[in-house]
């Protein structure tokens, strides 16, 4: 069993530097390479705000949070201001524009997932650690770790060169979390769009294949995200006087989510899969080269087997199928004991994993035509649609693609790999139609981070590669305009 240890210096791998650098990119990697200390020192700050999106108390928290990073970007030389939100704003900076320069929108978001349970955290979730070797706290991977990479690779090149080889702009956001409202609304205003008008955005907020395995994300899956509410009766009933006559609500819950996938692993809903983009047999080929053995992915999860749909690997459908699944239910008498009734309510939460070029309207649509033609006699329904988002694809023959290839060789010490990502950033496919620019997704964390889990980490190995490669791509994209 290993030890937690509060943050101290001594805890501190050794990191050897990159040897594959760019000559006036050479000051800003030794700089990274040389501060490593205080990089943490600063994540370690940013981690401590209980930025929890949806949790209404932390609203105080979410304000002192942008503020601070106001604050650092200022005291890198660069303008910023709180827009769109005095609950949850939106941080949006700048370097000093500088014309004939390509522009780079950097994203990332400083809300984190809710911490509970609380009780398998081997140390207090906004209290940072360090233990094995990794950041351990909320947020540390999901997304303060990653985005402060960014920052820290813009202090990289100011400090030394004084200026930085492209133009960037800093977009965070308070509300990744919990669908981007916020943003999405700003970015309806023409006025913000020229705010943030770029040539290409960079997010990190996704992960490598594996460690020693860096990777650029070509592809992202959407999400649909709902809340269905079941009504029978206006009260509890007694399962004497009423079972078996009267319709339950818990039953016809379990009924109606029970027909959403066939035998098959299919989801029934009619025209589900019309708008699915099949996938060639190139891109199976290259998926069947990288994944890995099922008993080691299930294990990875911590069970012995698992299920999906027919005729896919569990690769394939993670990263480029559609899916159906429960995420919470809630019904009935759930006190100690047994309580004989019938509930008047029953609902459920529940998310669709989609995939290019499904439309989440037509989900909707069609999810609401089948719950009418299958809703049970006695029940009526309630559909909430909580989020959503497409899925989207990227470029893997663009100039910004093989710069970030470049960048994270540096960074890495070896080529990233191609893949796709089973999760959702609800944000970039809105951020890419409106700002008409192409989107590089640069992982730096791995899969198995624990995010949105107890223990949620960031191995320190993978956020140093992560600032160097950062770090070396605003070298890299500044001959891509």
């Amino acid at each position: 069993m290993t030890t937690a240890v509060i943050f101290s210096l001594k805890n501190l791998p050794k990191t050897e530097k990159t040897t594959k650098m760019q000559p006036n990119a050479t000051a800003a990697l030794d700089y990274v390479t040389q501060n490593q200390s205080a990089f943490l020192e600063k994540i370690f700050e940013l981690l401590r705000f209980e930025t929890v999106g949806v949790d209404s108390t932390k609203r105080t928290e979410m304000q002192r949070c942008a503020a601070w990073l106001v604050e650092h970007f200022a005291s890198l030389g660069l303008s910023a201001e709180l827009l769109g939100s005095e609950e949850k704003p939106l941080v949006v900076a700048r370097s000093q524009p500088r014309a004939g320069l390509p522009t780079v929108l950097i994203y990332g978001h400083y809300d984190v997932q809710p911490a509970e349970p609380l009780e398998p955290w081997d140390s207090p979730p906004f209290e940072p650690t360090i233990t094995d070797g990794k950041i351990i706290a909320r947020g540390s991977t999901d997304d303060k770790g990653q985005l402060m990479t960014h920052l820290f690779a813009a202090e990289a090149w100011l400090k030394t060169c004084g200026e930085l080889p492209v133009n960037v702009v800093y977009l965070l956001e308070g509300q990744e979390e919990s669908g981007s409202a916020i943003l999405d609304a700003f970015l309806q205003e023409e006025a913000n769009l020229e705010k943030l008008a770029c040539d290409v955005l960079v997010v990190s907020d996704c992960s490598q294949l594996a460690p020693g395995r860096p990777a650029i994300t070509t592809g992202l899956r959407g999400v649909n995200c709902y809340e269905l509410t079941l009504t029978g009766a206006q009260n509890d009933l007694h399962s004497g006087s009423f079972g078996g006559a009267v319709t339950n609500p818990g039953n016809a819950l379990s009924q109606l989510l029970g027909k959403v996938v066939d035998a098959q692993g299919r989801i029934t809903l009619p025209h589900f899969y019309d708008d699915v983009i099949a996938l060639t047999p190139q891109e199976r080929e290259a998926f069947a080269t990288i994944t890995e053995p099922d008993d080691v992915f299930f294990r990875s999860a911590g069970v012995t087997a698992g299920n999906g749909e027919a005729g896919f690997s569990h690769l394939e459908r993670c990263w480029a199928r559609p899916s159906f699944d429960v995420n919470g239910l809630t019904c009935g008498y759930q006190g100690e004991g047994s309580k004989t009734v019938l509930p008047a309510v029953a609902s459920a939460k529940f998310s669709f994993r989609l995939v290019p070029d499904q439309s989440p309207e037509k989900i909707e649509a069609n999810l609401r035509a089948w719950l009418s033609e299958n809703c049970p006699p006695g029940i009526t329904f309630s559909l909430e649609n909580q989020h959503g988002s497409p899925g989207m694809l990227t470029s893997t023959t663009s100039s910004y693609y093989q710069a970030a290839k470049a960048a994270i060789t540096t960074g890495f010490g070896v080529a990233p790999e191609q893949i796709r990502c089973g999760g959702s950033i609800p944000i970039v496919s809105t951020l890419v139609e409106k700002l008409k620019a192409p989107a590089l997704l640069l992982g730096w964390g791995q899969s198995d981070d624990n995010t949105h889990g107890p223990n949620e980490y960031f191995a320190i190995d993978d956020f140093l590669k992560g600032t160097l490669s950062a770090t070396q791509l605003l070298a890299e994209l500044e001959g891509c305009k």
